[in-house]
């Protein structure tokens, strides 16, 4: 793989990754009925962290069709690494 391509899917990569986080922070911040410290909390407590992240990572979908869209395939790639990343920590997420 050429360093360009490899550039591309690390581009992908990256902003999935900031799609995720802002998805997470929307959650938390304006979805549960919490401050967000007390959220983090309750999220910790409760052991919710899978079911959070699975849903902080919905804007990820809208990202990879963005790239789709205007034919940037390898920064989509990136995007379905990133989520690949997310699905394997919520899965871990379920057993610990």
């Amino acid at each position: 793989m050429g360093l360009m391509i490899k550039k591309e899917i690390f581009i992908g990569f990256l902003i999935a990754l900031v799609a995720t986080s802002f998805g997470f922070y929307l959650y938390v911040e304006f979805v549960l009925p919490y401050g967000f410290q007390e959220s983090l909390k309750i999220i910790n407590e409760e052991n919710l962290w899978g079911k959070v992240l699975g849903l902080a990572a919905i804007p990820n979908l809208l990202v990879f069709f963005v790239f789709i869209k205007k034919k940037q395939d390898y920064r989509a790639k990136g995007v379905l690494l990133e989520t690949f990343v997310v699905t394997f920590l919520i899965l871990i997420s379920m057993f610990f």
